[in-house]
């Protein structure tokens, strides 16, 4: 008996020290991969779209006829609060935030925005209700509100004058989806990034599955009419039809 408890036991430690050792490994890597990312320095990027800069990623604001939409809800609150103040914009005057994902670098100053509508994709429900863990089977994403609105790949609102197109670009996340502005600005989230002026895929340590992800690039690379493409964490380009022309990985 004594002799079966201590083999349960090393067996354990043993799965213990494992285990720590992974985890030691993966926040390495992953602290690595985020000295990497870029964000954009809070202003005006072009005429009426604005970046908060929010410690490594951004949050994008875009001037309709009265009000603003926001891609994404950001990563701490008080530096998109500072954000804010930076621009002159009231946080009242954000009617929409669209998310490209639930991770929560990208929804966490939802709550600054009390007269926004959230959406996001149909598919990152799951990342949300509990269907579907982000990290090790048990990290899941959650988002400060239930009222949400969803979306549909390709389908298209209309908010203070703003046309925006979602567009399904599973990898990130099994529900990850870009935006499509007016039809001219993309913006992608975590679908993708760019390095040395090119686009590449994202950091594999943060895909959910980047066989998939690599897919959606491929999609998102075809697109017709863009001008402009904006991603969360590597800045941005004014010359989309050069990053899908360069793309190599199709």
């Amino acid at each position: 008996m004594k002799s079966t408890f201590k083999r349960i036991i090393i067996v354990f430690g043993v799965i213990l020290i494992l285990l720590i050792i992974y985890l030691i490994s993966y926040g390495i890597k992953a602290n690595t991969a985020m000295k990497r990312m870029t964000s954009i320095e809070t202003g005006e990027v072009i005429n009426n779209i604005y970046a908060i800069n929010d410690s490594y990623v951004n949050l994008f604001l875009i001037k309709g006829e009265n009000k603003y939409v926001a891609v994404d809800g950001g990563n701490k609150i008080e530096n998109v609060e500072l954000g804010l103040k930076t621009l002159g914009i009231d946080s009242n005057d954000i009617i929409a935030i669209f998310l490209t994902h639930t991770d929560f670098d990208h929804v966490a100053a939802i709550d600054i925005f009390k007269n926004a509508i959230v959406y996001l994709s149909r598919s990152e429900e799951q990342m949300i209700n509990d269907e579907h863990a982000r990290f090790f089977s048990i990290a899941k994403n959650k988002i400060s509100t239930s009222d949400y609105s969803v979306l549909d790949d390709e389908q298209i609102v209309i908010i203070d004058g703003i046309n925006i197109q979602g567009i399904s670009n599973p990898g990130h996340t099994p529900g990850a989806m870009s935006y499509l502005i007016n039809n001219s600005y993309l913006f992608t989230g975590d679908a993708l990034k760019l390095e040395d002026g090119r686009v590449t895929s994202f950091y594999e340590i943060f895909n959910m599955d980047s066989e998939i992800a690599n897919t959606s690039i491929n999609k998102l690379m075809a697109l017709k009419g863009v001008e402009y493409l904006f991603t969360a964490h590597s800045g941005y380009s004014d010359n989309y039809n050069l990053l899908a022309t360069q793309w190599t990985n199709k």
